[in-house]
């Protein structure tokens, strides 16, 4: 389990990660998602002991990552597949990286043939490795100890619809045995599939949090008429507030059932309602990021 408990960097006056707080539960993907620079990263090196918090603590069951004794056997870490030595083959990274933790050599074996490295590929040197090579080679680094946690960063990067179907596979599996996994991504249709739990992060700070299936729920409804300046009227006249979205449709929280009963009683026929839910993870993440988002700024 993953505990993060009042997380605080400072940068001279700006924080970057500003009192964050929240737990990965084993058996459970957890999506930690928020807009560049809103401090996902920065809260992942702190988890990692790459650099030291303000203030606050992050925890993997009950110690800081400096305090494991052979942390590969215990956290399996990725946050940036770039970050590896360029002149070294995959199988000699596997190879040190085993060494390290004290692990067979079979295990260099094991780990190419989960993330499907081939015979040739890995001998080949890491400065002529895709991107989604990369990412693969990452995975099966901070795999080989085979830890109950994973800290996962941006690990799709890279890679193509097959290969980010491998790695949802491999995650949901690795978490339906009782891993503990820690999810950032931009992809965010990938996280909505695979995961089991949100955090979502803007400015430092945490704005939601939750299962996947309570956010989505508390996302409202989404309705649509033929005339939706009139819906809105009867909407706001019942103390119902609404916002108009970018594709003519009315969301508010007000549930499916009220929204339904306005608009009959106001005469305004429907051409759509329906949970907001059913509009996915990409209106819920907006929604909650408006503020923090460079384009939602800017306008």
């Amino acid at each position: 389990m993953i505990t993060v408990e009042s997380l605080t960097k400072r940068y001279g006056g700006v924080k970057a990660v500003d009192d964050v707080s929240f737990t990965a539960h084993p058996g459970r993907v957890t999506g930690f998602l928020g807009p560049n620079g809103a401090g996902k990263s920065t809260t992942m090196r702190i988890m990692v002991g790459l650099t030291p918090p303000t203030s606050g603590d992050a925890t993997f069951d009950g110690r800081r990552f400096a305090e494991l004794p052979n942390p590969g056997l215990e956290v399996g870490v990725l946050l940036d597949a770039s970050a590896q030595h360029a002149g070294r083959t995959g199988r000699e990274i596997l190879g040190v990286a085993a060494q390290t933790m004290g692990l067979p050599r079979t295990r260099v074996g094991e780990l190419l043939d989960l993330v499907s490295l081939t015979e040739a590929e890995a001998d080949r040197r890491v400065r002529h490795y895709s991107l989604g090579m990369r990412q693969r080679l990452g995975i099966a680094t901070a795999l080989i100890g085979d830890p109950e946690v994973l800290v996962l960063d941006e690990p799709a990067n890279g890679l193509d619809p097959a290969g980010i179907r491998w790695m949802r596979d491999l995650l949901r599996g690795y978490a339906d045995q009782g891993g503990t996994v820690l999810l950032s991504s931009h992809l965010l249709h990938e996280i909505e599939v695979v995961a089991d739990d949100l955090v979502v992060i803007g400015q430092g700070r945490i704005v939601a949090q939750g299962t996947k299936a309570e956010l989505l729920a508390a996302a409202g409804t989404v309705v649509r008429a033929e005339d939706h300046q009139r819906l809105a009227r009867a909407l706001t006249m019942a103390g119902v507030a609404s916002t108009l979205t970018t594709d003519g449709a009315l969301r508010t929280d007000a549930e499916p059932a009220r929204v339904g009963h306005i608009a009959h009683a106001a005469g305004c026929p429907l051409i759509e309602l329906r949970s907001a839910d059913g509009a996915g993870l990409e209106e819920m993440f907006l929604e909650l990021t408006a503020e923090t988002q460079r384009e939602g700024a800017a306008a």
